[in-house]
């Protein structure tokens, strides 16, 4: 079956033992070790680390369609965005009682306004399953009716990304007002519970650290499921020779759907988790810029290698808790530069440079098996 396949990869095996070992390990130090141990892994840190793999899977979404489909999506920041809202209007629906006939309470923020109903666009967000549709449905329905009209009318190359930035430039400006009913500039905050459980304890958020781990782990698979099958070797084809494959009888936009919507799903997810981890949720996330900083996570990693747009994801977001706390100003200088040395001198990013150590390990050891049969002939 297709979607076992990727089980059989020593790549995916790797990956996979590395991420349940490192989400063990953490787990087991923040539940055993003393407060006032050095290996004592406090709360704050889960949910940075917890933030990280949401944006390690929103990196694999990302390099599904970038480094597999030779779509640079500058707009990805939008699917996840709109999977963190889902989430969020969920998590407002949780706060407060119902009211004397069972009516939806308006949100704060509704109140605030001076909104005298809940807009219908809100109704449903009080049952946990509509929500997690939605978390799913938003994205995925914004990529289905953008990609048909898109690739449909073969917009492609950089006239795809900047249409993909004005996506999300255009999104973040209609979420920054408050007629939209989304909470305007302030966004989606002060959540309570989720399903059922207190956020502000220790017990959710590990268990949130752990549901983002799986997530990335399944996010992972699936795409190594899509790249390793005939859909996947389609779609190399039609980012290497787009017009060759239609010659081909190919119907190369379905490909291209199909792929940009299961990439927009998998950030919708990616959002959706990262909300209650860091407890707010306003359209800032659609920034263009963030779109733009996912695609340097990617760039770092190594395209087309999925585990390395994890790797970019990890190392760059740990360098910006680092950099913003130290040189708060200095860290767009920092991931600009950071962006033009692995453009110079790794244009295959930290994956490429890995395949090229294992391929010159292997070349040493076949060299030493023929000097070493040579050897044994001349001995002979």
């Amino acid at each position: 079956m297709w979607l076992t396949k990727p089980f059989q990869e020593r790549s995916t095996q790797i990956f996979l033992g590395v991420l349940f070992a490192a989400l063990a390990v953490v787990t087991v130090l923040h539940l055993t070790m003393p407060k006032d141990s050095a290996l004592y892994v406090s709360s704050y840190t889960v949910t940075l680390l917890g933030k990280y793999l949401c944006y390690a899977l929103l990196a694999v979404a990302v390099d599904l369609v970038w480094g597999y489909l030779g779509i640079l999506s500058l707009g990805h920041g939008a699917f996840f965005a709109l999977g963190g809202y889902a989430m969020g209007m969920y998590l407002m629906r949780q706060i407060g009682d119902r009211g004397v006939y069972g009516d939806p309470i308006l949100p704060d923020f509704m109140v605030f306004l001076n909104w005298q109903e809940l807009p219908w666009y809100w109704h449903g967000f009080d049952m946990a399953w509509f929500a997690f549709i939605m978390v799913l449905l938003a994205p995925g329905l914004l990529a289905l009716v953008f990609g048909f009209l898109a690739f449909r009318s073969r917009v492609t190359g950089v006239y795809l990304s900047i249409i993909t930035q004005a996506l999300t430039f255009a999104l973040m400006l209609a979420f920054f007002r408050n007629e939209m009913g989304f909470g305007g500039n302030n966004g989606l905050t002060d959540f309570k519970d989720i399903l059922g459980f207190d956020l502000r304890t220790n017990a959710t958020r590990l268990g949130l650290f752990i549901a983002s781990g799986i997530a990335l782990a399944i996010g992972y698979v699936i795409c190594r499921a899509i790249v390793t099958s005939k859909l996947g070797r389609v779609s190399v084809a039609c980012r290497d020779a787009e017009a060759r494959t239609r010659f081909l009888g190919y119907r190369v936009e379905r490909v291209q759907l199909f792929v940009f919507v299961i990439s927009a799903m998998l950030a919708g997810v990616a959002g959706a988790l990262y909300v209650p981890q860091v407890g707010i949720i306003n359209p800032s996330e659609f920034s263009p810029l963030f779109s733009i900083e996912i695609v340097v996570w990617v760039a770092l990693g190594g395209r087309a290698t999925l585990y390395g747009a994890v790797i970019g994801a990890l190392l760059v977001n740990y360098a910006k808790t680092v950099f913003t706390g130290v040189m708060p100003d200095a860290w767009l200088f920092a991931l600009g530069g950071l962006f033009v040395l692995v453009t110079v001198f790794l244009p295959k990013g930290i994956a490429g440079l890995l395949s090229k150590r294992k391929k010159a390990d292997r070349r040493d050891d076949s060299d030493d098996k023929d000097a070493s049969g040579a050897a044994q002939e001349a001995t002979a």
